[in-house]
């Protein structure tokens, strides 16, 4: 699973990957620093996964991870093909969320495209770009549908009513994601159009370092600019992020965000609430040799859960053997949670829950 990061030039989008990413994209203070898309695999921080190891001491670790991408920043015109408009849009295309980065936090040693602060503006700007384009993705849809739909062909012509509703809530400046369609229609007739304001997404207010834990009143205006949008927003200094980044240690990120009254770094809270956002659960699977940490997406079966190891599980799936991760913590090991009767013989209905601890039965 994929996540992109966007926003206006200069706003912190490639100083936050750079933290988030082994790969090191380029951060500079000029519009388009980041021409072609930077690509990270992430860790993703899980305090399950450590405890599980605490107590089994296995020869081998492997945690869960995500991709990120670092997109080109976005300018007004970006639609109709202005600063690197096409280049980005694919590139958006092909992610499963967005992350967008908006700049709360005033420099003078920094320009802004607008020469401004306002990330509502700025919000709104790239909105606009994104709407746009997923109104000439419909449109041209809609010419294709509408040959078929004037021969008097029903399914077509209900395609067609189906696109139009989705056009007329663009034109209105409406987000795909919060149009309320018939699940039906929306899998059939607009999912596979892939279009960019129908994916998930996750606000990310960059601010100066002393308003990273409270923020600021640039961040206050921006969320009861989108109270009615129920969107995840989160609030970092990048900066801060850029000074854990370069400390060796984990002793030492962990006194500096002591210092600074943090609990949790920005990057770390940030992973979880993207994998949180593109709707992914952890399995576990643990032995001496090896306990590993697995993606899932939310409301598949154990059979599926079994393919993500290897195909053969999926295929031969027999059971699966599941204990929740809350009664291996509570009780401490994995024979104490068959003593305690805990240890459930699951089949292939079975929908794997979050944190869930499995061993699969299968046979080739």
């Amino acid at each position: 699973m994929k996540a992109g990061i966007i926003g206006l030039p200069n706003v912190g989008k490639s100083t936050l990957f750079n933290c988030l990413s082994d790969s090191k994209a380029q951060s500079a203070n000029f519009p388009f620093c980041t021409i072609e898309p930077n690509f990270g695999v992430v860790n993703v921080p899980d305090e399950r996964l450590e405890f599980i190891v605490s107590k089994i001491n296995p020869k081998k670790i492997t945690p869960t991870t995500l991709e990120i991408v670092d997109i080109a920043g976005i300018v007004k015109g970006a639609s109709k093909g202005e600063g690197l408009g096409n280049q980005f849009l694919a590139n958006i295309r092909q992610t499963d969320a967005i992350i967008h980065v908006l700049r709360c936090f005033d420099d003078d040693n920094i320009t802004h495209v607008d020469q401004s602060i306002d990330p509502v503006r700025d919000r709104e700007t790239i909105e606009l770009e994104l709407q746009l384009k997923d109104l000439e993705t419909i449109e041209n849809r809609m010419k294709k549908v509408f040959i078929s739909a004037r021969t008097g062909n029903k399914e077509a012509l209900y395609h067609y009513d189906v696109l139009s509703r989705v056009k007329e809530k663009l034109e209105r400046a409406i987000n795909v994601r919060t149009i309320t369609l018939e699940m039906e229609d929306y899998l059939q007739y607009i999912k596979p159009l892939m279009l960019l304001t129908d994916k998930p997404i996750m606000y990310v207010c960059n601010v100066e370092e002393d308003a990273a834990k409270n923020g600021n009143d640039y961040v206050k205006r921006f969320v009861d600019s989108i109270s009615e949008e129920n969107a995840l927003i989160l609030t970092l200094s990048a900066r801060i992020e850029s000074d854990i980044n370069e400390l060796e240690s984990y002793e030492d990120r962990q006194l500096f965000l002591r210092e600074l009254s943090l609990e949790e770094s920005g990057a770390s809270r940030l992973i979880k609430k993207t994998y949180a956002l593109l709707d992914l659960i952890t399995f576990f699977t643990a032995g001496d040799k090896e306990v590993r940490a697995w993606t899932l997406k939310k409301g598949l079966t154990a059979p599926k859960a079994a393919g993500k190891i290897h195909s053969d599980f999926e295929k031969g799936f027999i059971r699966s053997e599941v204990m929740s991760y809350d009664d291996f913590q509570n009780l401490g090991s994995t024979q104490k949670v068959k003593e305690a009767g805990k240890l459930r013989v699951e089949g292939k209905d079975y929908l794997v829950n979050d944190g869930d601890v499995i061993h699969f039965r299968f046979q080739v």
